[in-house]
């Protein structure tokens, strides 16, 4: 048995068989990806990796309760298997017992594919693609800027076996394009972003067509200080602070009263209204474009997810219903823990708010404002109020009088993405995006436009 050769449920079958602690759970992870990068109008690189990762979780039952153990490998061959199930057995004698032990999941019904091999992308992936981006860079040349960027396709094969029985397989495929239009002296710059499964529904020509009317806006420059503006975020923005958001939302973490989810003198916030806009944030593995794994596949314990969860099935959720708190991330051991019901975290998000408008038809509905392109480098400053920081970029416009009049300089702005949609006064239409700072994470996810009265520019930035 190799790497290249052995079938991943194959070696997920002989781990199990090698074990020798009171419960196992293995994952193999089969990935495949491919790629295409460019500078200045021109391809500079592209490729095609293949990788197999190995996660053994050993659990040891003793006198004190269930501890566990969690090894992972890459490319492991043969003659590595057994000591990496020894590893992990000898990583859970060694601990202490698991705070979040539970039993081992059960019950849920093998995927009819589980033996099969697993799906694998190529450069045919870009078949269509490649050809509408060297029409691109025409266009883009003769019309006087440069585009930078690259264009990603993963997929990924997981196959998650038990000691108790469970057979599971998922695959994953996770697309990626990041464009960016440049003038020549650099000086302005424009950023649009896609995700997708396969990328037969990209068109590099569209995206270089709304990048070179964003350059055309960046002609005029006007200086604005730092203050509260009124702003409409596009979907890759709202997508970004929102993503941010459910990561934060621990049940356990609100229940304990460590977060913005807590209730002053105990206890979480579910039922609390957070919008009075018919706001309702929601996951869910059979989203269409959006399908992600309907079970827990946890590598390691820790935050919201716990690796005795491993199979567990993962269903719609409703996280904001109707504009109210509806559900906090938790496992099965942090749900007994504070009374809530069972919710893991998904692989995808959908903020529906309701409205029916085109980013453009908000903007032709603005009397003064600004238009931000994405957001960047963010980072908490507040957990107890989720307040953020970070900095726009590639373009924030000025909007008045339903048309964009020029570009603004970059800020860098405070907010907490809960408070943001209690102030929020309208949402546009729900679309697939992609969320620009946290996209080596989070691809699938669907957000309208918000528009946001007072968003808080604390600073001015320098950056392009």
């Amino acid at each position: 048995m190799s790497p290249r050769t052995s079938k991943p449920h194959e070696v997920v079958e002989r781990a199990l068989a090698l074990s020798r602690a009171d419960g196992c759970v293995v994952i193999a992870d089969e990935t495949s990806t491919a790629n295409l990068r460019w500078a200045g109008n021109a391809l500079t690189t592209n490729g095609v990796t293949r990788g197999r990762a190995l996660t053994v979780v050993a659990t040891v039952d003793g006198q004190e309760g269930t501890a566990s153990g969690v090894v992972s490998r890459s490319a492991v061959g043969a003659d590595e298997l057994e000591p990496l199930v020894r590893a992990a057995e000898a990583a859970a004698r060694s601990a202490g017992p698991a705070e979040d032990a539970q039993p081992l999941v059960t019950g849920v019904p093998a995927s009819p594919d589980f033996t099969d091999a697993p799906a694998e992308t190529s450069s045919a992936v870009f078949a269509d693609f490649a050809p509408a981006l060297g029409e691109s860079f025409a266009r883009a040349r003769a019309g006087g800027r440069e585009l930078y960027g690259f264009a990603s396709h993963e997929l990924v094969s997981t196959y998650l076996g038990t000691s108790t029985g469970l057979r599971l397989r998922h695959d994953q495929p996770s697309g990626t394009l990041e464009l960016n239009a440049k003038s020549p002296d650099r000086t302005r710059s424009a950023w649009a972003g896609r995700a997708t499964r396969d990328f037969k529904d990209v068109d590099p020509t569209a995206l270089d067509a709304e990048l070179a009317v964003r350059l055309g806006w960046a002609g005029r420059r006007v200086e604005l200080p730092a203050g509260r503006y009124e702003t409409l975020l596009p979907p890759t923005a709202v997508a970004d602070l929102l993503i941010y958001q459910l990561w934060s939302s621990s049940g356990r973490d609100a229940a304990e009263g460590r977060t913005v989810f807590s209730r002053p003198g105990g206890g979480t916030r579910v039922g609390d209204r957070l919008s009075e806009l018919p706001l309702t944030l929601r996951s869910d593995p059979q989203e269409p474009g959006l399908q992600c794994a309907p079970f827990v596949v946890a590598h390691s314990s820790g935050g919201d997810q716990s690796v005795f969860d491993n199979g567990l099935p993962v269903r719609a959720t409703e996280w904001i219903g109707g504009g109210r708190l509806a559900h906090l991330l938790t496992t099965r051991h942090s749900a007994a823990l504070t009374g809530l019901p069972v919710a893991p975290s998904a692989g995808n998000l959908i903020l529906d708010g309701g409205g029916d408008r085109s980013l453009e038809e908000m903007v032709a509905g603005t009397e003064r404002g600004l238009l931000l392109t994405c957001l960047w480098y963010i980072r908490e400053v507040d957990p107890a109020t989720l307040l953020l920081t970070g900095l726009t970029r590639d373009g924030v416009y000025l909007v008045e009088n339903g048309e964009v009049t020029g570009e603004v300089n970059n800020f860098r702005f405070n907010e907490s993405p809960v408070d943001l949609l209690g102030r929020a006064t309208q949402a546009g239409r729900t679309e697939r995006t992609l969320p620009r700072e946290w996209n080596d994470w989070f691809t699938r996810a669907a957000m309208p436009a918000l528009r946001v009265p007072d968003f808080n520019m604390s600073s001015v930035s320098q950056g392009v």
